[in-house]
C-alpha cells in the first residue's frame, strides 16, 4: 500500500525514493510485523487462553512429561503470526505484484485449514482434529489453484519447468506435470513443518532460518543482474517476495518471544501449516523447489521419520524409532527439551548454509 501510494511521488519528494527499494521495504515489513507481534502478543494469548479454557489437548501416548509441563497452554498462536504478517505485507508490499497475492492466499488458506483442525481438537478435547484425508484434500485443492495461476503467470523458459541445482542453464520442461510437482512441494512442506511442531520453539526456529534463506533467493532470482551473475534462472517479479519473507521473519521472531521454552502459547496447525505452505509456494515461484529440500532438510528428516516408522510397523510390527517424529525419539532417549530444540536449530542453520551454497555451485 505504501509503495503504491508513495513511490510515484518520489520525483517530487526525493526521500520517498526509499519506497522503491525492496530492501528498504523488506526491513520496514520486518520491524512492523515484529512490533505488532510483541505489542499484541500478550493480549492475543490472554484471549486464546480465555476462549480455550484447558488449552491444547495433550496426547496421552506421547512423552509423559508433556502431560505435566504443557497442560493448559493455549494453541492457535499461529493467528498472531498471520495477523502481524498480513498487516505488514499489506502495508509494505507491492500489491500490484501477483506473486505476492498468491503467497498471501496460500498462507492464509492453509492457516484456515489449520484453524479448523485446531478448533476441532479443542471442541472435542482430543488430539484428533479434521480427518487426515479431508485435510489433505483441502490442501491439494488450494495448492492446485496456486499452481494453475503460476502456470499462466510464468513465461518461457521458466514456465512449467523444474530447475536442477548445481547445473547452469538447464531446466526440465515437465509440462502440466508441473501442477502435480508443485502441489507435492507445497503440501509436503506444509505438513513437514506441521510434524516438526512438537516442542517449544522447535518448528518456528528452523522455519525462520529457511524463510530468511528464501528471502535472499527471491531477491537474487528476481533481479536479472544477480541472477545472470550467479547463473540462476531469472524470475521477473519474484524479488518482491523478499518483502513477504521479511514480514514473515519479523512475525515469527515476535511469536518466538512467547513460544520460547516454557511456551506461553503453541502455534498449532494454524501456524505450522501456513508457514510451510508459504515456504513451499515461494520455492515453486523462485524455481528452487529442490533446494528447499536442502534448506528445509530438518523438516524433511522429521517427515521421513514418521513415514519410516509407519511403514516399518505395518510391514514388520517393529518400530525403527522409540517414537516419531524424530524429536520425540531423542526425548525418549533422555535428551532435555532445550537440548533437542537448540541442536535442531544448529542442524537447520547448517543445512540452510549448504542450500545457499548451491546458488554459486554451478
Amino acid at each position: 500500500m505504501l509503495y503504491l501510494l508513495l513511490a510515484p511521488l518520489a520525483e517530487q519528494f526525493h526521500a520517498l525514493n526509499l519506497f522503491r527499494y525492496i530492501t528498504f521495504r523488506a526491513g520496514g515489513a520486518f520491524f512492523t510485523s515484529l512490533l505488532i507481534s510483541l505489542v499484541f502478543g500478550t493480549s492475543v494469548i490472554a484471549w486464546l487462553r480465555s476462549m480455550q479454557g484447558e488449552g491444547q489437548p495433550i496426547r496421552t501416548d506421547g512423552p509423559q512429561g508433556h502431560l505435566v509441563r504443557k497442560k493448559g497452554t493455549p494453541t492457535m498462536g499461529g493467528f498472531l503470526i498471520l495477523l502481524a504478517l498480513t498487516i505488514s505485507i499489506l502495508l509494505w508490499g507491492d500489491l500490484s505484484n501477483p506473486y505476492v497475492w498468491i503467497v498471501i492466499w496460500m498462507t492464509v488458506s492453509f492457516g484456515l485449514i489449520g484453524f479448523l483442525d485446531d478448533y476441532r481438537k479443542l471442541t472435542r478435547r482430543s488430539h484428533h482434529g479434521v480427518p487426515g484425508r479431508v485435510k489433505l484434500l483441502l490442501e491439494i485443492l488450494m495448492a492446485v489453484g496456486a499452481c494453475i495461476a503460476l502456470a499462466f503467470l510464468m513465461r518461457p523458459p521458466i514456465a512449467n519447468t523444474i530447475a536442477i541445482p548445481f547445473v547452469k542453464n538447464v531446466v526440465l520442461d515437465v509440462g502440466w506435470f508441473f501442477l502435480l510437482f508443485g502441489v507435492l512441494v507445497i503440501a509436503g512442506a506444509s505438513n513437514a513443518v506441521n510434524l516438526t511442531d512438537g516442542l517449544d520453539g522447535l518448528a518456528i526456529g528452523p522455519a525462520l532460518i529457511a524463510i530468511a534463506s528464501f528471502a535472499f533467493i527471491a531477491y537474487v532470482v528476481g533481479r536479472a543482474d544477480f541472477a545472470n551473475y550467479l547463473q540462476l534462472h531469472h524470475v521477473p517479479g519474484a524479488d518482491e517476495l523478499t518483502v513477504f519473507c521479511g514480514a514473515m521473519v519479523g512475525a515469527g521472531l515476535g511469536f518466538l518471544w512467547f513460544n520460547a521454552p516454557p511456551a506461553s502459547v503453541f502455534m498449532g496447525d494454524t501456524g505450522s501449516l501456513s508457514i510451510g505452505a508459504a515456504l513451499g509456494t515461494i520455492a515453486v515461484i523462485t524455481k528452487h523447489e529442490l533446494v528447499l529440500a536442502i534448506i528445509g532438510g530438518l523438516f524433511v528428516l522429521e517427515a521421513v521419520s514418521v513415514i519410516v516408522q509407519v511403514v516399518s510397523y505395518k510391514l514388520t510390527g517393529r518400530r525403527v524409532f522409540r517414537m516419531a517424529p524424530l524429536h520425540h525419539h531423542f526425548e525418549q532417549k533422555g535428551w532435555e527439551e532445550a537440548q533437542i530444540v537448540i541442536r535442531f536449530w544448529i542442524i537447520a542453520a547448517i543445512l540452510a548454509i549448504a542450500g545457499l551454497a548451491t546458488l554459486k555451485l554451478r
